[in-house]
C-alpha cells in the first residue's frame, strides 16, 4: 500500500538512557521513526534491542531522554506529566500482550472504562462501547466476563477498548503471543483491517513471523537502533536501500528485492 498522507506519528532523535553510574545503558541511540496513517506497521527486533522502550515513548508513558514525538501535529516537547498523560488519552489506544482487562467488568463495561479515561460523557459511553465491540465482531459477548471468555475474544475486547474513543494510534505489543496460531491470526487480520482507516496508524511489537503477511511496512530494530525499513508494493515486502537487517531477520525480508 503506497500512502501520500503525512505521518500520524513522528519521533525524531529518539534516545532513551536508563540507569545511572556504571548501572547506566543506552536503550536508544537517535532513533528517528514515523508511522503513516491507513498503515500496519511491525516493529521487529531480537530481546534487548530497545523496541518495548521505543514503544512506550511513542505512546507517552516513558519521556525520552533526548529527541521528541510528535502525535497527530502535537509535539510532546515541553510536555510535563499531566501533558503526556493528556496526549496519551487523547490520541493513542493501546493493546498488551496479557489484554489487561479488569476481571470483575464485562466487555462492554471494559470498553466503557477507556472511554470514560478519555473524557466521554457518561450519556455516550454505552453507544460508543457497543459500536467498537461491534467493530471487532463481539457484540454478542457484550455482557461476557473475561472468565467467559477464550484469548482470542479477550485480545478483541482489548482492540475494541483501544479503539473507543477513535484514537489517532493503535500500539500493539506482542499481541499474538498469548494465543494460538488461529486466534493470533485472526487478531492480526483484525488489526490489519483496523488500520485501513486513514486517520489511523497501527503500530505492533511482535517477535511473530507469521504476522509478516499482514503488514504494510515492517521496522527492524537492533541494539537501540533501526537498522531496516521494509514496505509492501504490489503485494510484496521489499526493502529499503543501504540498510542491514542482520541474521535474525526474517527470510521474506531480507531476500526482498530493493525499492527505488
Amino acid at each position: 500500500m503506497t500512502q501520500d498522507f503525512s505521518p500520524i506519528l513522528e519521533a525524531k532523535g529518539i534516545v532513551k538512557t536508563l540507569g545511572a553510574g556504571a548501572a547506566q545503558v543506552q536503550a536508544l541511540k537517535g532513533v528517528n521513526f514515523d508511522l503513516m496513517p491507513g498503515e500496519l506497521t511491525l516493529l521487529m527486533g531480537p530481546s534487548g534491542s530497545g523496541k518495548t522502550t521505543l514503544l512506550s515513548i511513542l505512546g507517552c508513558i516513558l519521556t525520552p531522554t533526548d529527541g521528541s514525538v510528535q502525535i497527530a501535529g502535537r509535539s510532546t516537547e515541553g510536555l510535563n506529566a499531566e501533558g503526556m498523560a493528556d496526549l496519551r488519552r487523547r490520541h493513542v489506544g493501546f493493546v498488551f500482550q496479557a489484554y489487561n482487562l479488569v476481571p470483575t467488568l464485562t466487555a462492554i463495561e471494559n470498553v466503557m472504562l477507556a472511554l470514560d479515561l478519555r473524557g466521554v460523557s457518561l450519556s455516550d459511553a454505552p453507544d460508543l462501547a457497543a459500536e467498537a465491540l461491534e467493530a471487532v465482531g463481539l457484540s454478542h459477548r457484550a455482557d461476557a466476563s473475561p472468565s467467559k471468555m477464550s484469548g482470542g475474544a479477550k485480545q478483541r475486547v482489548a482492540i475494541a477498548r483501544a479503539l473507543a474513543g477513535s484514537p489517532s494510534v493503535i500500539l500493539a505489543d506482542e499481541p499474538t503471543a498469548a494465543l494460538d496460531a488461529q486466534n493470533g491470526m485472526a487478531v492480526m487480520e483484525l488489526l490489519a483491517e483496523v488500520a485501513k482507516d486513514t486517520g489511523r496508524g497501527v503500530l505492533a511489537v511482535t517477535h511473530d513471523h507469521r504476522t509478516l503477511e499482514y503488514a504494510d511496512r515492517i521496522i527492524r530494530i537492533e541494539d537501540g537502533r533501526i537498522v531496516g525499513r521494509a514496505r509492501r508494493r504490489d503485494g510484496e515486502m521489499t526493502e529499503a536501500p543501504s540498510v542491514s537487517w542482520g541474521t535474525a531477520a526474517p527470510a521474506e525480508v531480507r531476500h526482498a528485492s530493493v525499492i527505488a
